[in-house]
């Protein structure tokens, strides 16, 4: 049976075609060293593949030329109009700096801010915890830490993502590591999965209802159990896929799992099958390349110490190997499937995990778009259901090997593009978009401080550009403009703490109009946390009158007080500039304040030659440490990523100051004249020397643009 392995699973790819369609990108005949802007385009004019070719030792050859491929729709050779080979692998990284001189060891800088356009690699790290054992979620564990810490490069965009849990504060794709380690450490063993402690369930584990029957629906309700959680996670994977549709180029989602069967006792289960097939369509009109990793590794099939073998024969217990190791190959064939038609890799039989991620990254690095004018009948909807087309790709060159997806529905993409256009669908899209909507600029930053008695709590400023709303003119010079803002706060569990859905109105006139349209308008409301962990804010403001929208989402940890370690509050950070003028604002609370200028906390958009202001909180220093002066701070510079000054660790003043538990500090920074326009970054260290060497150094810090 195990020597049939490679033929069975070939008659399920050709059984299973329809899970698949085509990724399509820019028309370039010779080669390219970037991603383009778009690779999915399926539409009647042009069809065109995106291959990766490989020699006998599994590395990359790039050099080939459109004559040493030929490319087949549904067995009838195609004419190549278009090919390029797009390639984004990084250069060699250079040694780091060395450190500034009183720099605390180990202490690493704060995240780059990355765009769109900054964007050179995409991952989405999916576990699925529905279908992963005890012992296996401790090894994925342990790999996605140091895939993080170690293997992450600059441009890289990541999501930890977990099948068990709803898309929230911990699953969205960042550069910022420390939200993807808070998301890793949310990764633990789901016991509603459908796979238990170990891969193989120790012989005689099964209760034994005490008659055939009752044992046989017994079984047949774990079968149908497995079937909804496998469609279940199949589905929490496409909700990701979906929304990677508008980010660019190709994208790589690492699957790990170690159960997903494509067949029960019955056969082939139509209910994973189908949940296969619209992700495998979703993954290739999104130009996502499905890898999936099963972390088992090599299996002992064996009699184990958990078995218990009680009443067994000898021939039952020489069978025991063989149906374990049926049993792998059958949990695998899902898997197996998802990676192939999405021109992927199904990585198996190996106890290193970190060499298969970094495997399954460097894949997608550098690819081929082989394209071709399809024949007229390919998009032919007379019948209204769209025939899917298998398509090939073959290397002429001998020892070389191909992978690309296996074939597109006759459906063009632009047909199938939905247009969100009820209030509800746009501040979904809004919300689910991984880089959000700019059609109104917004601007989110969430505080965290503390009051009295340790009271921890969020101020979220929102700062909204006047000029993308629309305003309408009303009597005696008064112009008004509606909007709807919606706010969501998500804990570290993936669900939402807090929503508001509100629709306000703005009545302003004369200067205060003026200066409004001029800089915007901030929204203020403060959160009380009533527990420490993660969060993240999403907003999305939406203009009434045109349906347009803006979004913005930021991380946020709020540190647990209680155990006493010294903690930083967010900086803020500002210019040292007059208050604009205030506006009026129409609505109950009151919450909208005046339009401020480009330099406050809320927007930070400063000019060369500026002098900020910056303020902070130092929550659970020691008592001693106040009254010896054994506090110490040190502010450091950052600009995109890189360090550009850091001054000298200095004794930080206290004054009066006589709650050790709360102090008040800051400062000024004054910017050269001639520092070059970007994004920057601020950062506070403080030491208490006197506490515990582990806990004595926190650190914060603000981002800022300068212009």
């Amino acid at each position: 049976m195990m020597r049939q392995r490679g033929g069975i699973r070939r008659r399920i790819v050709r059984g299973t075609a329809v899970l698949a369609a085509l990724a399509i990108a820019g028309a370039q005949t010779q080669p390219q060293t970037q991603q383009p802007d778009m690779v999915i385009r399926i539409n009647v004019n042009l069809v065109q593949v995106d291959a990766v070719v490989t020699d006998s030792h599994d590395q990359p050859v790039t050099n080939l030329k459109a004559s040493d491929f030929e490319i087949l729709q549904d067995g009838k050779r195609q004419n190549i109009t278009n090919f390029s080979y797009i390639t984004f692998r990084p250069a060699a990284v250079s040694a780091a700096p060395a450190p500034p001189k009183g720099q605390p060891k180990g202490f690493a800088p704060p995240p780059a801010k990355l765009k769109a356009a900054d964007v050179r690699r995409t991952v989405a790290l999916v576990v699925d915890d529905l279908g992963l054992s005890f012992e296996s979620i401790a090894y994925v564990r342990q790999s996605l830490k140091r895939f993080v810490d170690t293997q992450m490069q600059p441009g890289d965009l990541v999501a930890i993502i977990r099948t068990g849990s709803g898309m929230g504060a911990l699953q969205q794709f960042t550069s910022d590591k420390r939200l993807l380690n808070a998301a890793i450490d949310r990764v633990k063993y789901n016991a509603l999965g459908r796979v238990g402690i170990s891969s193989f369930a120790p012989l005689g584990s099964e209760p034994d209802m005490g008659s055939d029957t009752a044992n046989a629906s017994l079984a047949r309700g774990n079968e149908e159990r497995t079937s909804i959680f496998a469609a279940g996670s199949l589905g929490a994977i496409r909700y990701v896929v979906d929304g990677l549709r508008e980010l660019p180029g190709r994208k790589s989602l690492i699957m790990f799992s170690e159960n997903m069967s494509l067949f029960n006792s019955d056969g082939l289960d139509e209910r994973v099958r189908d949940s296969l097939r619209r992700l495998t369509d979703a993954a290739n009109r999104s130009s996502v390349v499905i890898y999936t990793i099963d972390p088992r590794g090599l299996q002992v099939r064996g009699i184990t110490a958990a078995d218990d073998t009680r009443n067994m024969t000898v021939q039952q217990l020489s069978n025991v190997p063989m149906q374990r190791a049926e049993q792998e190959f059958r949990s695998q064939d899902g898997l197996y499937i998802l990676a192939h038609d999405t021109g992927g890799l199904f990585l198996h039989d190996s106890n290193d995990i970190d060499g298969q991620v970094r495997k399954a990254v460097a894949d997608s690095e550098g690819y081929y778009l082989i394209g071709y004018h399809p024949d007229s009948n390919t998009f032919d909807s007379k019948t209204g259901d769209p025939k899917f087309h298998n398509v090939s790709v073959r290397v002429k060159v001998a020892g070389l090997h191909v992978r690309t997806r296996a074939g597109f529905f006759g459906t063009s993409d632009r047909g199938r593009q939905q247009v969100a256009h009820t209030r509800m669908a746009q501040i979904q899209h809004a919300l689910t978009s991984p880089f959000g909507s700019a059609a109104i600029h917004v601007r989110l930053t969430p505080l965290f401080s503390a009051g009295p008695n340790s009271t921890a709590y969020l101020n979220t400023m929102l700062h909204i550009d006047a000029k993308d709303l629309q305003f309408t003119d009303a009597p005696e010079g008064w112009h008004k403009a509606a909007f709807d803002l919606v706010a969501m706060t998500f804990g570290d569990n993936g669900q939402p703490i807090d929503t508001t859905d509100r629709t306000y109105t703005i009545r302003i006139r004369g200067k205060t109009y003026e200066e409004a349209l001029k800089r915007g308008i901030v929204y203020n409301v403060a959160h009380p946390v009533k527990k420490p962990g993660a969060y993240q804010m999403r907003v999305v403001v939406r203009d009434v009158g045109t349906g347009l929208t803006g979004s913005a989402s930021q991380f946020i940890e709020a540190p647990d007080l209680k155990k006493d370690r010294l903690t930083l509050s967010s900086v803020v950070l500002k210019e040292m500039t007059p208050e604009a003028a205030q506006a009026t604002v129409d609505h109950p609370e009151g919450q909208l304040q005046e339009p401020n200028p480009e330099g406050s906390a809320a927007v930070r958009i400063f000019h060369p030659g500026s002098s900020l202001l910056y303020g902070y909180q130092v929550l659970n220093a020691r008592p001693e440490s106040v009254k010896a002066n054994e506090l110490e701070v040190q502010t450091r510079l950052f600009r995109e990523g890189t360090q550009i000054c850091a001054g000298k660790p200095n004794p930080m003043p206290v004054g009066d100051q006589t709650d050790p538990k709360r102090l008040v500090a800051g400062g000024q920074l004054k910017l050269g004249p001639h520092m070059t326009p970007g994004d920057y970054t601020f950062q506070v260290i403080v030491t208490d020397k006197l506490a515990k060497e582990k806990y004595r150094t926190a650190t914060s810090w603000m981002d800022f643009e300068l212009k």
